[in-house]
């Protein structure tokens, strides 16, 4: 199988507010940036969007890793998503004994289909930091979200 990088990132001007979300993948010597927005969202449904178009761009089951700056995709998909599903989508209120859907589900069922067709590691990274790729995936989302807001403004993203 082959063996698939995908790095990835999201952003909001506030928080629900314009949203950007990009992804680079790496095979072998060969590099695809990908980037999108939504009008209106979150942060974490950016960084679940990210990912789900990063997975949607590779055709053929591979050995993947998905490298994210963002806790909690990572945690959601290696940790909770077991429970949730068990739970039906469902999860306790904290300090309550009432019960509520899981916030991003339609984005998580997504992940969760979409990695089922390969051999998925995931990692974690610190934003803001050393990884090139991921530095860069932030630059791309941050200029999406900015296109919603005024396209006159974004600045240059001139791929490598």
């Amino acid at each position: 199988m082959k063996q698939i990088l995908i790095v990835t990132d999201g952003a909001c001007i506030g928080n629900p507010g314009p949203g950007g979300w990009a992804c680079i993948l790496r095979y072998k010597e060969h590099c695809r940036e990908l980037s999108g927005n939504e009008p209106n969202t979150t942060n974490n449904r950016m960084e679940l969007r990210a990912v789900i178009e990063g997975l949607r761009a590779v055709k053929e089951a591979c050995h993947v890793v998905v490298k994210t700056d963002s806790q909690y995709l990572r945690d959601g998909i290696t940790k909770w998503i077991h429970r949730w599903k068990q739970e039906g989508w469902q999860h306790k209120v904290k300090g309550s004994s009432r019960r509520q859907e899981i916030k991003n589900r339609d984005l998580w069922e997504q992940i969760d289909r979409l990695q089922a067709l390969h051999d998925v590691r995931w990692e974690w990274t610190k934003g803001h930091s050393t990884d090139e790729d991921n530095n860069r995936c932030d630059v791309l989302a941050n200029a999406s979200a900015r296109l919603l807001v005024d396209p006159a403004r974004v600045p240059e993203i001139s791929g490598r």
